[in-house]
């Protein structure tokens, strides 16, 4: 689907990350006419009655409240997605169940600029969440819909309300024509909100009445309860991984400048690559420590800033280069759970802020890793947000496509890191093998010997081999292809696998360039998706692999 605006989420199941809400529509009936287009006629109007119960099923479906008016919609906007969004346009589908309800799907995209594009977008928001909505087997019997915007300078909340009106009548004839009626469609602006579905100037006024002040409703407590915490808005959540634009940002890219020119020759090098992921994989490493060892810092701007202080220039350059090749990034996707996830968040979203001026396509190796994490840990909404800002970084970026397809389906992330999880395992595996056979391990970026064993160790290898080929055909989506990189040892602490130096004089007479052909090279001339093996993640599973 397009985004005109912000992309976030998906048609078929939208920003939501929630538990369904339960809702019962106590709307009046009304034979009343609003005398909007085709698809509108059954849609009843706003009344000063009840708009529906919300029973939010939070630990033991104990928690009732009641959502008497479209102010009460209005206030329950961001407990709904989440955060507070902006520019946008909301559809939140309503199911029916034995005369109660519940919240289905939601989907979010940023209102266009050009009114030209404003039916194509209703067009494609409804028919998105419907459809999507009825894959999982449960078409919506209504729906809701918000626009919510600012005023620009010199307008008011008023002028935007009249000025969206024709793109809610657009939304409401879209969703009639998949017989699903829109009980009730507001605008949000400047503090205030409008029902485009009311008449009646006694109950909702020209202009618009007043927002409840954020955290003071019955929802709000309910949602604290819970446990559910609203974000601020997707700006700020972009902000934490857009480009420095500071002065600092000149300096690194001197920084990148720099280390590009002294890396690429050894990228580009059958017998140095490794060297360079094994270099690339043991400085990750250090950073996770170093940012796991960190104090917290209360706000988010502040804990960013401070994590900026924990990465040199050097070492974020490396760092940034280094997670070109695929196979040392899906390496570094298996950080991502438990005490290893929030530290590898916050290196990822530090490296993402890394990649200035003309890296920025770089941002999408990082970006990647940040959205993996988060999906991983259960946080869709960044990760919707970091995947499709790596996806603007680099269209063609295969990793970040397959888990924002995935994301946005809804998908469980447990296959992918099932699959992460025993490539790791099978490399502690074959290390501790080689250890006590005293046979050198295969070369980490290769898949060959990175010191040739002996002639009576050959077959021992080979069979290690092929048995890590075979080794994810069955695990789904997800799945981890053979012959991937070779941690060296496991790091006491995190728990995460770390490479260990290879030993002096190591030869590398056997190395080979998996798959054969060339290899993408942008930016400065630094190699990008380059793969140093075939570990990567197969390209038919929802996972990384193929162009990254």
């Amino acid at each position: 689907m397009t985004n005109h605006g912000e992309t976030t989420g998906s048609s078929g199941n939208g920003d939501i990350n929630r538990r369904p809400s339960e809702i019962r529509d106590t709307h009046e009936q009304s034979a009343r006419k609003t005398g909007e287009p085709a698809g509108a006629d059954d849609m009843p109007v706003g009344s000063d009655g009840p708009v529906g119960c919300l029973t939010y099923d939070a630990h033991a479906s104990e928690h009732q409240v009641t959502l008497r008016t479209p102010a009460e919609l209005a206030d329950a906007l961001p407990y709904l997605l989440g955060y507070r969004p902006e520019d946008s346009i909301v559809l939140v589908a309503l199911h029916d169940r034995s005369g109660r309800g519940r919240f289905g799907g939601r989907a979010r995209l940023g209102i266009p600029s050009h009114m030209d594009d404003w039916a194509d977008v209703a067009r494609q928001l409804a028919h998105g969440l419907i459809t999507g909505s009825e894959r999982r087997g449960a078409k919506p019997e209504q729906m809701v819909a918000y626009l919510c915007q600012e005023p620009a300078k010199g307008e008011s909340g008023r002028q935007v309300k009249e000025r969206l009106a024709s793109l809610a009548g657009m939304l409401r004839t879209e969703c009639g024509r998949h017989d699903v009626p829109v009980i009730e469609a507001l605008c949000i602006s400047d503090g205030r909100f409008w029902s485009y579905c009311c008449p009646s100037e006694g109950c909702c006024p020209p202009d618009g009445l007043p927002m409840g002040l954020p955290g003071t409703s019955v929802l709000a407590a309910a949602a604290t309860y819970a446990g559910i915490q609203v974000r601020g808005t997707l700006r700020e959540m972009r902000a934490r991984l857009q480009p420095w634009e500071t002065a600092a940002a000149l300096e690194q890219e001197v920084v990148l400048d720099t280390t590009s020119m002294a890396l690429v020759s050894r990228m580009l090098d059958e017998e140095s690559r490794a060297d360079v992921a094994e270099e690339t994989m043991e400085l990750a490493w250090r950073a996770l420590t170093r940012f796991a060892e960190a104090s917290p810092v209360a706000g988010s701007l502040q804990a960013d800033l401070r994590d900026d202080t924990l990465l040199g220039h050097e070492e974020a350059a490396a760092l940034i280069l280094g997670l070109q090749d695929r196979t040392t990034r899906d390496r570094a996707a298996e950080w991502m759970e438990g005490d290893e996830a929030d530290p590898a968040l916050r290196l990822w979203r530090a490296l993402a802020r890394r990649c200035v001026g003309p890296y920025g396509e770089h941002a999408a190796a990082p970006l990647t890793l940040a959205g993996w994490v988060a999906w991983s840990a259960g946080d869709g909404i960044e990760a919707r947000e970091a995947l499709a800002m790596a996806l603007a970084a680099d269209p063609g970026y295969f990793f970040a496509r397959l888990l924002h397809q995935a994301c946005n389906e809804d998908l469980d992330p447990e296959s992918i890191r099932r699959c992460l999880r025993a490539e790791r395992e099978r490399r502690t595996g074959a290390e501790a093998e080689s250890d006590e056979q005293g046979v050198p391990q295969q070369d980490a970026a290769t898949g060959t010997g990175g010191v040739q064993p002996a002639p009576s160790s050959g077959a021992s290898s080979r069979r290690r081999r092929r048995t890590r080929s075979a080794a994810c055909q069955d695990s789904g989506p997800g799945s981890v292809a053979a012959g991937g990189r070779q941690p060296r040892e496991r790091q006491p602490g995190l728990g995460g696998s770390r490479p260990r130096t290879r030993a002096a004089g190591g030869s590398r007479s056997g190395a080979r360039r998996p798959g054969g052909g060339g290899r993408r090279v942008s930016g400065n001339g630094v190699p990008r998706g380059s793969s140093t093996g075939s570990g990567s993640l197969s390209p038919g599973n929802d996972a990384p692999g193929g162009k990254t």
